[in-house]
């Protein structure tokens, strides 16, 4: 099993190895115990680093909203405002295009972990204070490019991407995965129908109303 890098710190070994028994095991399958013994570490470190199950699965949430914004959002500050409509849509389409060729491991582990936060309140606000950032960015891009709802719309994309992701990793159409030129196009078509119509979605956010 991969775990992480020879130079990663103590505490990300530990939360890769968690990630990675949850995709392979689920969450019966993750103990301190199997951490220790997967990772190469002497008995009792993952409980000392995390004491109990419940900050086990809250560092490998944290770690996994990590890996996954550095699979996502690779560069720094997002997507430049001015891309427009075809710019968020091919971003989007690289960033699920990327997920879907090399990462679905992490997918599974998400899922695993968003189902035990619907068990665990304490697991359910870090949960949602990690998305929280994605949806944020989401909700401001849409709103720069004209959105007239664009906390509905932030929804409906994500939920939308989300979906994506389940069908094509554990879902029906696991073996059908689109090209990153197929999810270009749903994107574009999606965005479209969300925004308002305008030359601005080819060329940019909304400008101020002059008076």
């Amino acid at each position: 099993m991969v775990t992480g890098t020879p130079r990663a710190s103590r505490p990300t070994l530990v939360a890769d190895t968690a990630i990675g028994l949850l995709a392979e095991r689920g969450l019966r399958g993750l103990t301190h115990r199997a951490v220790d013994e997967a990772a190469g570490l002497p008995q009792g470190s993952t409980s000392n680093l995390a004491r109990t199950r419940a900050a086990l699965l809250e560092l490998a949430v944290r770690r996994l909203a990590e890996r996954e914004r550095a699979v996502l959002a690779p560069g720094e500050g997002g997507l430049p405002l001015s891309a427009g409509l075809d710019g968020l849509a091919d971003t989007l389409a690289s960033a699920l295009d990327r997920y879907l060729s090399g990462h679905r491991r992490l997918l599974v582990a998400r899922c695993e972990l968003a189902l035990e936060a619907t068990r665990r309140p304490e697991l359910r606000a870090v949960y949602d204070a990690q998305g929280r950032v994605f949806r944020e960015m989401v909700e401001e891009m849409l709103t720069a490019l004209g959105s007239r709802a664009p906390r509905r719309h932030t929804l409906s994309l994500i939920a939308w991407c989300d979906g994506i992701l389940f069908s094509c990793t554990a879902g029906s159409f696991h073996t059908a995965t689109p090209g990153r030129e197929e999810l270009r196009e749903d994107l574009r078509e999606l965005l479209a129908g969300m925004l308002v119509r305008g030359s601005r979605l080819a060329s940019g956010p909304r400008a101020a109303p002059q008076e």
